[in-house]
């Protein structure tokens, strides 16, 4: 397992709002290339924002999410996600107190105040969680999706975390970093992430990684370890547990919004994910 490493743009020992001493691990200038990067609270007030600020640090996390990191922000943190372009178009969250401002200074933004946490953008390589102790969520979810979800029901057992058997956290298959041993099928997981919902899709699959449809789906399984359908029931099942969560919407209409004609097999393969 890779290191945990503090960066910054300098070296130099700075002190937190605690108090609370650090000097950064390494620069990020030094070509650094995590899975993975956290941005903390930043105890940015709820009235300022950070327009205009960190160029430095915004190019940077830019440079790692086009390199196939996932990024995560706590609170305020959310505010340089933001501000970096890489939440444009996409849905996050944040403590509410910061919720109207961080709306009114990136509109573009779709803002869910009342969610704990929020996952979405390509591969759902982009997370936000809210304040407080909303953290813990974020770290639970992170752990899942990283090492499996036994691994965070330990951890939540551990240290008496909560563990949200039906809530905001999508604990789900997946969550999963896409595999990497074949990158035919990794190249489809990606190009799925965004077309998931549409009609004729496990033949779309296959005429994207270029195999016959019955190659495709050896292949497939081989590489995942779920059948294409499976795959794509489990994504559309995700999906649909944030839609439920966030809107008003009846299932009928998310069922045909996430490519089912019968709402009856949705409805089912929703309740039996649901648990």
């Amino acid at each position: 397992m890779e290191p945990v490493l503090l960066a910054a743009d300098s070296s130099n020992l700075f002190v937190s709002d605690g108090q609370v001493p650090f000097r950064p691990d390494a620069t990020l200038s030094e070509g650094l290339e995590p899975d993975l990067v956290c941005i903390p609270d930043l105890y940015l007030p709820p009235s300022k924002t950070l327009r205009n600020r960190y160029p430095v640090e915004c190019a940077w996390l830019r440079d790692r999410f086009e390199g196939g990191a996932v990024i995560a922000s706590a609170c305020s943190g959310t505010f340089l996600l933001a501000e970096s372009g890489l939440l444009d178009g996409l849905n996050a969250t944040i403590h509410w107190a910061y919720a109207e401002n961080l709306q009114a200074a990136y509109p573009q933004i779709r803002v869910h105040r009342e969610q704990v946490l929020v996952v979405s953008g390509p591969e759902q390589r982009i997370i936000t969680c809210g304040g407080g102790i909303s953290w813990q969520d974020m770290v639970l979810y992170l752990v899942a999706r990283f090492f499996g979800q036994e691994e965070a029901r330990n951890l939540s057992r551990l240290y008496l975390l909560n563990w949200h058997d039906h809530g905001q956290l999508p604990f789900a298959a997946a969550s999963r970093p896409r595999q990497m041993e074949d990158r035919t099928i990794a190249d489809v997981q990606v190009w799925l992430s965004s077309h998931y919902s549409e009609p004729g899709i496990i033949q779309a699959m296959a005429d994207k990684s270029g195999l016959k449809e019955r190659s495709f789906k050896r292949r497939f399984r081989k590489a995942t370890g779920m059948s294409p359908i499976e795959y794509v029931h489990t994504l559309r099942v995700e999906e649909a547990k944030h839609m439920l969560e966030s809107d008003s919407q009846r299932i009928e209409m998310i069922a045909l919004e996430l490519g089912y004609e019968d709402a009856s097999f949705f409805a089912g393969c929703s309740a039996a994910a649901w648990g």
